[in-house]
Formats: C-alpha cells, structure tokens, sequence
C-alpha cells in the first residue's frame, strides 16, 4: 500500500508550526478496502497490579490500518467506579476499551484522566462522555483546544485517519481544569495529579495512584524507543523527569511502549536522550551554526539502534536546537 498526502500533510504541520511526525507518514486509506481497514491489531488489557491494568499501543505511527492505536491507556478499579488514564487515538478504540473494561467489571467508568491534550490520547475521549465519565485534565489543556494548531491537526487527521477519523470526531474539554499539584478523591481511592508541564507538552498531567504504587507518566516517559520531542520544552521535560524518579514508584506506565518494572532506570532514559541533545546542540544553537553541520557532527550510536530512531532523532535533534535558540 501506497502512502498518500505527505506533501499535503508536512504543508499542513508547518502552518501549525507544530510537530506532526508523530502520526505522520499515513498509508492510504483510498486503496485498501473498509474490511482491510477492520483487521485492526488487537486491543486487549493486561494486568499490571490487582487492581491496574493498561493498553499497549504500537510502535509505530498513526494509520487507518491501525485506528492510530500508537499510546497506551491505563484502567485503575477503584472501590466505587473505573478511572481511565488518556482515551486513545479515535473514537473507535476508546469503544474497544469501553468493551473490555465491561468484561472486567460491571463498575461504571466514572472519569478519565488526559496526561496532555495530543490527538492519540484524546481522540477517544467523546465515547468516554457518552458514558458519562468526567473529564480530568490541565488547565493549559484549554489553549490548546482552542488553537488553530488543534483545528487543523483535526483537519488533516480527517483526511489521512478515515474513517476512523471523521465528521463526527470532536475535541472534547475537560470538565475539571487542574491548575497544581493536587490530591483528588476518584470512586473512593486518591490520586496524585502532578502538573508537570511544560515539559513535552505545556499541559502534561503525571498520574500516581498510592494504592497500587503506580504511576502513569503520560508522554513524559517513552518506554523502550526514541520520544517524540516535537515542540516541547525540552528543559522542563528534564526537570519534571527528576521530579518522577525521586518519586521512585513500584512500577510506570508510560504513554508508549510495555510497562516499566524498574522506573528510575527507564524514566532516566528518556531524561539522559534529551540531556544528550541539549549538550549536543547547545553550543551549534547558541552559535547560531548550521543545524546540518551540527547534527553531522554527533555520535549518535549510543542512540542509533532503538526504534523508531530514524524516524524521529533528526527533527528531534532539530527541534531542540530551536527551542535552544528561543530560551
């Protein structure tokens, strides 16, 4: 199968001035038939904690083969209800997990949590209201959905993402607005909501749930590949990174890629890759060298194997050397 409208599409992410990557690239939906479309990965819950289970999107990029099933949910039975942790890449994988969940208990969905306002974290969220679960998320969440960037990244994503993606997709607000750390009591169990943005992006939202010894780090932590850095903060990023490995908890899921059963170490990970381009980058963006010449002149192998390296490091290594310019 064919990929269709890239030119279209990076035309598009450099009107939003905001990284696209991360569900670019789409195959094309016009040459494969609605029952190709259907063969979807499959989407399944795994037990994590007696009382914690998760969804593993896949390493790889958004497509209508897959629904944009490319970030991980998370799903904590508390005593009186279901807290959901970000609400997938499209409406129809949030119904997925609204069915799975179903099969595990017989507990209502009573909120979601958004650990930052992307498109394959939210997109599902309308099917969670249309269950009745209330939205949690941070209040810088509110500029981005009422931003040209947001607009048309549902623009292109109703093009390249049909039909998964379509007319009936909307951007749904929150209904309560977190503006600092705080301690919040959801179907009789507390959970730690941490401001933690800006960091990747400005309105990222870190998860911990005491009674299980679980965090869901949301974005902040990209478990076994290379992140996406896009237009983040990348400063931030490594400030609130220390913040969450002197939490220390038992275990993370992070917003990409398998559980972490040793957090510290995959938390810093992610902190030591962008720490790696910020030294790299610094002194080239400071000197307001060529970008080509500077990124020529890394090392990259300490990096080069993981996935999705390719796919991302240039414009990541490309996009810190412009916030650099900018701080």
């Amino acid at each position: 199968m064919m990929s269709i409208g890239l030119g279209h599409y990076v035309m598009k992410c450099q009107q939003m001035a905001h990284t696209c990557l991360a569900f670019g690239l789409l195959v094309a939906g016009s040459v494969a038939s609605f029952a190709t479309l259907a063969q979807t990965p499959q989407l399944k819950l795994t037990q994590v904690s007696p009382n914690t289970y998760y969804a593993e999107g896949l390493f790889a990029l958004g497509t209508p083969l897959n629904q944009n099933f490319i970030s991980n949910a998370g799903v904590v039975l508390a005593p009186e209800g279901v807290v959901v942790i970000d609400a997938l890449g499209s409406p129809a994988l949030a119904q997925r997990l609204i069915e799975e969940i179903n099969i595990i208990t017989q507990k209502p969905i009573t909120h979601v949590i958004v650990t930052h306002y992307h498109a394959d974290h939210v997109y599902g969220l309308q099917a969670f209201r249309d269950v009745g679960a209330i939205i949690i998320a941070q209040e810088q969440g509110k500029v981005y959905l009422t931003s040209d960037t947001a607009r048309l990244r549902l623009e292109v994503s109703r093009e390249e993402l049909a039909p998964w993606i379509n007319e009936q997709t909307r951007l749904q607000a929150a209904d309560q607005w977190i503006s600092t750390d705080q301690t919040v009591m959801l179907s009789g169990w507390p959970f730690e909501l941490m401001k933690v943005g800006p960091a990747h992006t400005p309105d990222d939202l870190a998860v911990y749930v005491p009674k299980e010894d679980i965090l869901f780090a949301g974005d902040l932590m990209f478990q076994g590949r290379i992140p996406f850095v896009g237009n983040a903060d990348s400063a931030g990023w490594i400030s609130s990174l220390n913040r969450l490995i002197k939490l220390a908890p038992g275990a993370a899921v992070p917003g990409h890629g398998p559980l972490s059963i040793d957090p510290s170490k995959d938390l810093q990970f992610t902190r030591d890759y962008l720490q790696f381009l910020r030294d790299n980058m610094y002194e080239p963006a400071r000197n307001l060298d060529d970008f080509d010449e500077a990124y020529k002149a890394v090392d990259w192998s300490p990096y080069a194997s993981y996935p999705l390296f390719r796919a991302a490091n240039r414009m990541n290594a490309y996009n810190v050397f412009l916030s650099i310019q900018s701080e």
